[in-house]
C-alpha cells in the first residue's frame, strides 16, 4: 500500500501540486491586498485634496475645521472649538465631512415636494 502511494507520489506531474498554491495566492490577491491597495490610495487621495475650511473628522474621532494647512511639513492646524487648535500631521485625517460638489445642480424642490404630497 505504501508502496503504491510512493509511485502516484513519484509520476505525479510537479505543476499540477503547484497550481493549488498559485489559486490561493490569487485569490488573497485579490480578496486581500488588491482592495487594500485601493483604500490606501483613495485615504492618499482625501488626505491630499483636503482645503481650508473643510470639515474633518480624525482617526482619533475628533471634528474639527482645517484653519492652516502646511504642504511641506505636512501638517494641518485644524480648530475643534472656538479658539482651541490643534496642530496634527495629515495622515491622521480620516475623513472630510464637508463635500465638495463643483457639478452640483439643485434641482427644483417644489416639484419633488409636490410630488410627495400628491
Amino acid at each position: 500500500m505504501i508502496d503504491l502511494l510512493a509511485q502516484a507520489s513519484n509520476n505525479s506531474n510537479p505543476i499540477a501540486l503547484f497550481v493549488p498554491l498559485i489559486l490561493m495566492g490569487g485569490v488573497f490577491y485579490f480578496l486581500l491586498i488588491r482592495p487594500q491597495q485601493r483604500r490606501v490610495r483613495a485615504q492618499q487621495a482625501l488626505v491630499n485634496a483636503v482645503e481650508v475650511g473643510d470639515e474633518i473628522m480624525t482617526t482619533g474621532g475628533i471634528f474639527g475645521t482645517i484653519v492652516e494647512l502646511d504642504d511641506d511639513e505636512g501638517t494641518v492646524l485644524v480648530e475643534i472649538a472656538p479658539g482651541i487648535r490643534i496642530r496634527m500631521v495629515k495622515s491622521g485625517i480620516a475623513r472630510r465631512l464637508t463635500e465638495h460638489d463643483d457639478d452640483y445642480e439643485p434641482e427644483d424642490e417644489d416639484q419633488d415636494q409636490g410630488q410627495q404630497f400628491s
